[in-house]
């Protein structure tokens, strides 16, 4: 049987959206406030959990199951391509899966249950028969979790080596819910697609106008509330630095609502810039 080139693997596996919850959980390291030297093998591998192996599984899941309509949308993909021929598409996200669960494994049960988590939300966010992807509301709040709260939880279970604080699950659910904003901003793109596949997406659910408002709604909505507790907790200046970057969003925002669909990318490239560096101010504040 012919098998994939190592080049049509690592691109299956999109290295560019690690990145995400790499720093979520870099977050959950500084979070917990042990030195990452001190366990930097463990720092290693949970990077490695978190990036190359859950969110790629992730990623060949949604390319499998998504080939069908890849072959129409982007023939050019590794699976509709014939560069990942055959079942290899499947192989590959069942290996990955494997591989994920063993790593998670030896770093300790909290992080194995955040990983079985994590990787069954991949599974069912593309999978048929629940296939969370075709409705708006569902598929960003398994994406926005697997991005950001999971990783961030798992970093802080490593380094603590045990449950970590619930001031830390706290926040890390909270900049969870704020990025089910940020995944609707990245449904703008595909409204035309979406609406001739039937997927229901949020733009497509309730216009682009409204799904940006609301978007921008939910990704403010948890800063409040997270500079609220961090100024209860007594951490003015961090709750200070945090208000002071939703500020920068704000104004950012106004430019998105004057043509959500235009302006997506670039609100992208700044104000979520400045929503992941609230998430390590957060981080930082939360240090024993």
């Amino acid at each position: 049987m012919e098998t994939p080139k190592p080049a049509a693997i690592l691109e299956l596996l999109k290295p560019i959206t690690w990145f995400a919850p790499m720093w979520a959980f870099g977050c959950g390291i500084v979070s917990s406030g042990v030195s990452p030297l001190s366990r930097w093998s463990f720092v290693v591998a949970g990077v490695t959990l978190a990036g190359p192996l859950v969110c790629a599984t992730s990623q060949a899941v949604n390319d499998w199951y998504d080939r069908h309509v890849d072959a129409i949308n982007e023939p050019n993909r590794p699976i509709p391509s014939g560069r990942i021929p055959g079942r290899w598409g499947f192989y590959i996200a069942c290996i990955w899966t494997v591989l994920s669960l063993v790593v998670a494994a030896a770093l300790g049960q909290w992080v194995f249950a955040a990983a079985i988590l994590g990787l069954f939300l991949a599974w069912v966010y593309s999978a048929p028969p629940l296939r969370l992807k075709q409705n708006g509301w569902w598929g960003n709040s398994a994406v926005a979790l697997c991005y950001e709260g999971l990783p961030w939880f798992t970093g802080a279970a490593v380094m603590a080596a045990s449950l970590p604080d619930w001031r830390i699950i706290a926040l890390a659910l909270l900049y969870s819910i704020g990025a089910h904003g940020i995944m609707t901003l990245n449904d703008f793109k595909s409204v035309d697609g979406d609406k001739r596949m039937g997927v229901a997406s949020l733009p497509v659910q309730l216009g682009v106008d409204e799904a940006a408002r609301l978007a921008c709604v939910v990704m403010a909505t948890p800063q409040i509330v997270v500079i609220a507790l961090l100024a209860a907790w007594g951490h003015a200046l961090h709750a200070g630095a945090v208000a002071a970057l939703l500020l920068g969003q704000f104004a950012l925002m106004r430019r998105l609502l004057q043509n959500p669909r235009a302006q997506a990318p670039f609100y992208n490239a700044t104000g979520t810039t400045l929503y992941v560096l609230g998430m390590l101010v957060s981080a930082f504040a939360l240090r024993p």
